[in-house]
Protein backbone atom coordinates (compact mmCIF):
# COMPACT_ATOMS: atom_id res chain seq x y z
CA UNK A 1 0.00 0.00 0.00
CA UNK A 2 0.99 3.70 -0.70
CA UNK A 3 0.44 6.23 1.88
CA UNK A 4 0.69 9.62 1.67
CA UNK A 5 0.84 11.36 5.77
CA UNK A 6 0.07 15.40 5.77
CA UNK A 7 1.25 16.87 8.99
CA UNK A 8 4.38 15.26 11.02
CA UNK A 9 3.25 16.68 14.40
CA UNK A 10 4.04 13.40 16.97
CA UNK A 11 0.84 12.31 15.96
CA UNK A 12 1.25 12.13 12.00
CA UNK A 13 4.86 11.07 12.52
CA UNK A 14 4.51 8.09 14.51
CA UNK A 15 1.85 6.98 12.38
CA UNK A 16 3.99 7.37 9.20
CA UNK A 17 6.81 5.54 10.60
CA UNK A 18 4.75 3.01 12.10
CA UNK A 19 3.09 2.50 8.32
CA UNK A 20 6.42 2.19 7.15
CA UNK A 21 7.78 -0.36 9.67
CA UNK A 22 4.96 -2.47 8.66
CA UNK A 23 6.53 -2.46 5.20
CA UNK A 24 4.32 0.31 3.29
CA UNK A 25 5.64 2.64 0.87
CA UNK A 26 5.44 6.05 2.95
CA UNK A 27 5.02 9.72 1.82
CA UNK A 28 5.20 12.52 4.19
CA UNK A 29 4.45 16.66 3.70
CA UNK A 30 4.75 19.17 5.83
CA UNK A 31 5.51 22.91 6.07
CA UNK A 32 8.10 22.60 9.01
CA UNK A 33 11.39 21.67 7.65
CA UNK A 34 12.49 20.26 10.74
CA UNK A 35 9.54 17.79 11.01
CA UNK A 36 10.56 16.81 7.84
CA UNK A 37 14.31 16.36 8.27
CA UNK A 38 13.52 14.40 11.47
CA UNK A 39 11.45 11.73 9.86
CA UNK A 40 13.01 11.26 6.23
CA UNK A 41 15.13 8.66 6.93
CA UNK A 42 12.42 6.51 8.39
CA UNK A 43 9.92 6.66 5.50
CA UNK A 44 10.21 6.51 1.81
CA UNK A 45 9.88 10.18 0.96
CA UNK A 46 8.93 13.45 2.70
CA UNK A 47 8.48 17.15 1.23
CA UNK A 48 8.47 20.41 2.53
CA UNK A 49 5.00 21.99 1.16
CA UNK A 50 2.14 24.03 2.13
CA UNK A 51 -0.78 21.80 1.57
CA UNK A 52 -3.23 24.69 1.76
CA UNK A 53 -2.03 25.61 -1.67
CA UNK A 54 -3.21 23.76 -4.66
CA UNK A 55 0.13 24.16 -6.23
CA UNK A 56 2.44 22.38 -3.42
CA UNK A 57 -0.80 19.26 -3.25
CA UNK A 58 -0.20 18.95 -7.47
CA UNK A 59 3.33 18.38 -6.60
CA UNK A 60 2.98 15.29 -4.89
CA UNK A 61 2.39 11.88 -6.61
CA UNK A 62 -1.35 11.98 -5.55
CA UNK A 63 -2.52 9.61 -8.42
CA UNK A 64 0.03 6.84 -7.35
CA UNK A 65 -1.31 6.62 -3.46
CA UNK A 66 -3.90 4.45 -2.17
CA UNK A 67 -5.13 6.89 1.02
CA UNK A 68 -3.97 9.78 2.14
CA UNK A 69 -4.06 10.43 5.67
CA UNK A 70 -5.01 14.38 7.21
CA UNK A 71 -2.68 14.48 10.72
CA UNK A 72 -2.97 18.08 10.73
CA UNK A 73 -4.26 19.17 14.09
CA UNK A 74 -3.53 21.78 16.05
CA UNK A 75 -4.26 24.37 12.44
CA UNK A 76 -8.00 23.76 12.63
CA UNK A 77 -7.98 26.20 9.18
CA UNK A 78 -5.22 24.57 7.60
CA UNK A 79 -6.50 20.69 8.01
CA UNK A 80 -10.19 21.56 6.86
CA UNK A 81 -8.84 23.89 3.75
CA UNK A 82 -6.39 20.92 2.71
CA UNK A 83 -9.30 18.23 2.60
CA UNK A 84 -11.21 20.28 0.62
CA UNK A 85 -8.37 20.67 -1.99
CA UNK A 86 -7.80 17.04 -2.12
CA UNK A 87 -11.72 16.23 -2.51
CA UNK A 88 -11.60 18.98 -5.32
CA UNK A 89 -8.04 17.69 -6.97
CA UNK A 90 -10.36 14.00 -6.86
CA UNK A 91 -7.96 12.14 -4.46
CA UNK A 92 -10.79 9.19 -3.77
CA UNK A 93 -9.95 7.63 -0.38
CA UNK A 94 -8.89 10.10 2.74
CA UNK A 95 -8.69 9.85 5.84
CA UNK A 96 -8.59 13.06 8.87
CA UNK A 97 -7.52 13.65 11.75
CA UNK A 98 -10.20 15.81 14.08
CA UNK A 99 -9.50 17.47 17.39
CA UNK A 100 -12.78 18.80 18.61
CA UNK A 101 -16.78 18.17 17.78
CA UNK A 102 -16.77 21.40 15.57
CA UNK A 103 -13.66 20.34 13.45
CA UNK A 104 -15.47 16.83 13.32
CA UNK A 105 -18.55 18.26 11.94
CA UNK A 106 -16.99 20.09 8.96
CA UNK A 107 -15.20 17.24 8.38
CA UNK A 108 -18.02 15.09 8.27
CA UNK A 109 -19.55 17.65 5.82
CA UNK A 110 -17.00 16.92 3.51
CA UNK A 111 -17.67 13.12 3.32
CA UNK A 112 -13.84 11.97 4.36
CA UNK A 113 -13.69 8.25 4.16
CA UNK A 114 -12.88 8.02 8.26
CA UNK A 115 -12.36 10.80 10.93
CA UNK A 116 -9.82 9.75 13.57
CA UNK A 117 -10.10 11.36 16.80
CA UNK A 118 -6.91 10.12 18.56
CA UNK A 119 -7.12 12.39 21.59
CA UNK A 120 -10.57 10.82 22.28
CA UNK A 121 -9.35 7.77 22.00
CA UNK A 122 -6.59 8.01 24.33
CA UNK A 123 -9.27 9.77 27.19
CA UNK A 124 -11.85 6.98 26.54
CA UNK A 125 -8.65 4.83 26.90
CA UNK A 126 -7.50 6.07 29.52
CA UNK A 127 -10.81 5.89 31.92
CA UNK A 128 -11.76 2.42 30.79
CA UNK A 129 -8.08 1.79 32.21
CA UNK A 130 -8.76 3.68 35.62
CA UNK A 131 -12.22 1.62 35.83
CA UNK A 132 -10.37 -1.53 35.24
CA UNK A 133 -7.24 -1.00 37.05
CA UNK A 134 -5.04 -2.55 34.31
CA UNK A 135 -4.19 -1.55 30.79
CA UNK A 136 -7.16 -1.68 28.58
CA UNK A 137 -6.75 -1.99 24.13
CA UNK A 138 -10.82 -1.21 22.53
CA UNK A 139 -12.07 -0.77 19.32
CA UNK A 140 -15.27 0.44 18.96
CA UNK A 141 -17.68 -1.54 16.90
CA UNK A 142 -20.68 0.86 16.10
CA UNK A 143 -21.76 3.79 18.51
CA UNK A 144 -22.75 1.20 21.47
CA UNK A 145 -20.53 -1.52 21.26
CA UNK A 146 -17.45 -2.26 21.49
CA UNK A 147 -14.28 -4.50 22.22
CA UNK A 148 -12.07 -4.69 24.34
CA UNK A 149 -8.52 -6.65 26.08
CA UNK A 150 -7.76 -6.23 29.57
CA UNK A 151 -5.97 -7.82 32.57
CA UNK A 152 -8.26 -10.45 34.09
CA UNK A 153 -9.57 -8.54 37.06
CA UNK A 154 -8.34 -10.21 40.41
CA UNK A 155 -12.04 -11.19 40.96
CA UNK A 156 -11.58 -14.04 38.48
CA UNK A 157 -9.00 -15.71 39.13
CA UNK A 158 -9.15 -19.20 40.23
CA UNK A 159 -12.53 -19.32 38.66
CA UNK A 160 -12.56 -22.27 35.89
CA UNK A 161 -13.19 -20.96 31.90
CA UNK A 162 -15.76 -22.67 31.35
CA UNK A 163 -17.25 -21.53 34.77
CA UNK A 164 -17.35 -18.26 33.64
CA UNK A 165 -20.49 -16.05 33.58
CA UNK A 166 -19.36 -13.20 32.21
CA UNK A 167 -22.86 -13.33 29.36
CA UNK A 168 -25.20 -13.64 32.43
CA UNK A 169 -23.81 -11.48 35.06
CA UNK A 170 -22.39 -8.38 32.98
CA UNK A 171 -23.89 -9.37 29.32
CA UNK A 172 -20.27 -9.09 27.93
CA UNK A 173 -19.34 -12.14 25.42
CA UNK A 174 -16.06 -13.25 26.25
CA UNK A 175 -14.25 -13.58 22.70
CA UNK A 176 -11.18 -15.33 23.95
CA UNK A 177 -8.00 -14.51 26.43
CA UNK A 178 -4.39 -14.87 26.52
CA UNK A 179 -1.34 -16.43 28.80
CA UNK A 180 1.74 -14.57 29.07
CA UNK A 181 4.35 -17.63 28.33
CA UNK A 182 8.35 -17.82 28.08
CA UNK A 183 9.96 -18.09 24.39
CA UNK A 184 13.58 -17.57 23.94
CA UNK A 185 14.87 -15.69 21.14
CA UNK A 186 17.88 -16.20 19.07
CA UNK A 187 20.14 -15.64 21.62
CA UNK A 188 18.95 -17.27 24.53
CA UNK A 189 17.12 -14.46 26.56
CA UNK A 190 13.55 -14.83 27.95
CA UNK A 191 10.69 -12.95 26.44
CA UNK A 192 7.25 -13.31 27.89
CA UNK A 193 4.58 -13.52 25.02
CA UNK A 194 1.38 -13.88 24.70
CA UNK A 195 -0.66 -17.52 24.02
CA UNK A 196 -4.16 -17.94 23.48
CA UNK A 197 -5.63 -20.14 25.85
CA UNK A 198 -8.53 -22.18 25.96
CA UNK A 199 -11.68 -20.44 27.26
CA UNK A 200 -14.06 -23.24 26.96
CA UNK A 201 -12.03 -25.49 28.82
CA UNK A 202 -12.85 -27.11 32.24
CA UNK A 203 -9.61 -27.58 33.65
CA UNK A 204 -8.09 -24.39 33.37
CA UNK A 205 -8.70 -21.41 35.39
CA UNK A 206 -8.18 -17.88 34.79
CA UNK A 207 -4.58 -16.95 36.68
CA UNK A 208 -2.84 -13.78 37.23
CA UNK A 209 -1.05 -12.05 33.90
CA UNK A 210 -4.48 -13.80 32.34
CA UNK A 211 -5.60 -10.98 29.34
CA UNK A 212 -9.63 -11.18 28.66
CA UNK A 213 -10.98 -10.04 24.86
CA UNK A 214 -14.38 -8.92 24.86
CA UNK A 215 -17.41 -7.68 23.54
CA UNK A 216 -20.49 -6.02 24.75
CA UNK A 217 -22.42 -2.67 25.12
CA UNK A 218 -21.54 0.43 27.00
CA UNK A 219 -23.86 -0.41 29.68
CA UNK A 220 -22.57 -4.15 29.68
CA UNK A 221 -18.72 -2.61 30.62
CA UNK A 222 -20.75 -0.23 33.13
CA UNK A 223 -22.14 -3.01 34.66
CA UNK A 224 -18.91 -4.48 34.75
CA UNK A 225 -17.03 -1.58 36.14
CA UNK A 226 -19.30 -0.59 38.93
CA UNK A 227 -19.06 -4.34 40.22
CA UNK A 228 -15.63 -3.88 40.26
CA UNK A 229 -15.87 -0.53 42.25
CA UNK A 230 -18.10 -2.81 44.98
CA UNK A 231 -15.24 -5.37 45.22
Amino acid sequence: MKYLVIGLGIYGSNLAVDLAALGHEVIGADTDATLVEAIKNDITTAYIIDSTEEASLEMLPLKNIDLVIVAIGENFGASVKTVALLKQMGVAHIYARAVDPLHQAILEGLNVDRIITPEQRAARDLVNEIELGSHVDSMEIDDRVRVMKFVAPSLFYGTVYSRLELEKDYGLTLITATRPVETHNAVGMVHLRPRVIAVHSDTLVVADGDCFVCLGSKEAWRSLFNNLKMQ
